[in-house]
């Protein structure tokens, strides 16, 4: 599986960004599919979830702001990140866990700037 980010850049405070995942592979639909974050001098933390049935999860930071979404027929997961704060600063990786506990898998990161 190889995952490919994109989407991230800079944008002021309030504003809004879409991250992509697109995903190789034909095991997509049923995996369940994250994105994290790491921010310099920070550990990477999970950001939201989306299970292959479509049941999210959100970090509480995040929660009312950001929506994971994916499209099986496209191998791809999104998170729409809206009302952006400068904590938010951060790379974001999108993770694939497939049912197998050893098919974990992760994107290459895409770097979020928010300026205030």
């Amino acid at each position: 599986v190889q995952l490919q980010a994109s989407g991230g850049g800079l944008v002021q405070a309030g504003g809004s960004l879409r991250l992509s995942c697109a995903a190789s592979g034909s095991i997509f639909s049923i995996a369940v599919m994250g994105w994290y974050r790491q921010a310099p001098g920070k550990q990477r933390e999970p950001v939201a979830s989306i299970t292959s049935g479509g049941s999210t999860n959100y970090a509480e930071v995040v929660k009312g702001r950001f929506t994971i979404s994916r499209d099986n027929a496209k191998n791809t997961v999104y998170l729409q990140m809206n009302s952006l704060k400068p904590e938010d600063t951060a790379v974001y990786y999108c993770n694939f866990q497939g049912v197998l506990r050893r098919d974990n898998y992760w994107g290459q990161g895409t770097q979020v700037t928010v300026s205030s």
